[in-house]
């Protein structure tokens, strides 16, 4: 026994020798500012979630409770009873689904457009879309109404509580943006592919839906997550084109319901969660396809 003893504490030595090696002031620092940054980060998510099943004793009470004694789903039973949250959920998916798909389409045609074919005023007509997007949205709101108020009088078509005028808004403000973003993509696919493509007896069109676009699935990709994520959050447009609380979207319905007489912060809370939880998804789904994309998107030598 002595032996062995003798025989394991040099190795143990050495161990812990390599592990004093290891931890430097360096990497000590970095660890705790990793941790403060994902304290400060997912703190929030995690009491608004813990806030949305506690009971209103617990919620209420002077000391905070960092762990709920009863778990609850009553807030989200009254968000979707009672509230009708459902209905607004579906509002905040179709619109937001909508001008991502739109924005993403759009995009790409005028995109492939900047990128490939020389035309007189191209890149005054870039910067111009660019500059449009520098403006606030707080600036553009009160011409945009006027223009889509007078328009709505020749077409006979009212616009207060009109999805697709509150999709044509949110167009207006994410396609610049797309463009440009996509526009600059497009730039770094080979003109030599589309060459051959041409060669091999593809169209113009063929050569973009076959070859251009498959090659520019990450940065679409992108620009989709971006619109849908602008339009889902989206406040002051939809605030000021929407009227009927069956149309409202998400944004909207969460003020609606903090400013009751007699707030429920459980069901707040609540609804937080429910809105936050499609963009996590959307999130993970778009992770996994990007990855993809750019993995389909090399060029073998």
């Amino acid at each position: 026994m002595v032996n062995q003893t003798f025989q394991i504490h040099p190795m143990l030595t050495r161990r812990l020798a390599s592990l004093r090696r290891r931890i430097t002031s360096t990497r000590i620092l970095f660890v705790i500012t990793l941790v403060t940054f994902l304290f400060v980060v997912l703190f929030p998510f995690y009491w608004m979630i813990i806030s949305s099943s506690k009971t209103l004793m617990e919620l209420s009470g002077r000391t905070p409770t960092f762990w709920p004694s009863h778990w609850t789903l009553e807030a989200y039973r009254v968000l979707f009873e009672e509230m009708n949250f459902g209905t607004n959920l579906q509002v905040s998916l179709l619109v937001a689904t909508t001008t991502a798909v739109l924005a993403v389409v759009l995009a790409s045609l005028g995109a492939y457009a900047v990128a490939r074919l020389n035309f007189r005023g191209k890149g005054i007509m870039l910067n111009t879309i660019l500059l449009v997007y520098l403006f606030p949205g707080v600036l553009l709101i009160i011409p945009l109404f006027a223009m889509l108020a007078q328009v709505g009088r020749w077409l006979d078509v009212e616009i207060a509580d009109n999805l697709p005028v509150l999709i044509l808004t949110y167009l207006a403000q994410t396609l610049p943006v797309a463009l440009y973003m996509l526009a600059s993509y497009f730039r770094t696919v080979p003109e030599e592919i589309e060459d051959a493509g041409l060669v091999d007896g593809l169209s113009r069109l063929g050569v973009i839906w076959r070859i251009t676009f498959p090659l520019s699935v990450p940065a679409m990709a992108s620009v989709g997550m971006y619109t849908f994520m602008i339009a889902w959050n989206e406040f002051l447009y939809a605030f000021i084109f929407l009227n009927n609380r069956d149309l409202f979207t998400l944004p909207i319905k969460l003020l609606s319901i903090s400013q009751q007489l007699n707030t429920r912060w459980d069901v707040v809370m609540a609804a937080s969660t429910v809105m936050t939880i499609p963009v996590i998804v959307l999130f993970l789904i778009f992770e996994r396809f990007l990855e993809q994309g750019l993995v389909a998107g090399g060029v073998k030598g």
